[in-house]
């Protein structure tokens, strides 16, 4: 089993940054696929960065040049983090937190982002 804990979401203006985190606990070496998540209002829940264990990222084309995706990996503990640049009102979601193990996948608990115009 592995816990997620967000962190960093908040009320920002068009243009401005945030910095959200992740920390990972628990069955963390085995997970097999770890990131972010978000969902919008009236929209499905999206894929937008994921980085492996060798840091090899991917981004959402949504978000690609203005997002970046790390991670520290301590003993036992997995800490993510999602550097948020340039961000627009349609980046307006509740961020989650994914980690994928063979057993079965684990989400945080979401932490609201809101871009004003």
């Amino acid at each position: 089993q592995v816990q997620l804990v967000e962190s960093g979401g908040g009320l920002v203006h068009t243009g401005g940054s945030l910095r959200l985190s992740c920390a990972a606990s628990g069955s963390t070496s085995s997970i097999t696929a770890i990131g972010w998540y978000r969902q919008g209002p009236g929209k499905q829940r999206e894929l937008i960065a994921t980085i492996s264990r060798g840091a090899v990222t991917n981004y959402a084309d949504s978000v690609k040049g203005r997002f970046t995706i790390s991670r520290d990996n301590a003993k036992n503990l997995v800490y993510l983090y999602l550097q948020m640049n340039s961000l627009k009102p349609e980046d307006t979601a509740v961020y989650y937190c994914n980690a994928d193990l063979p057993w079965n996948r684990y989400w945080g608990q979401g932490t609201q982002v809101t871009v004003s115009s």
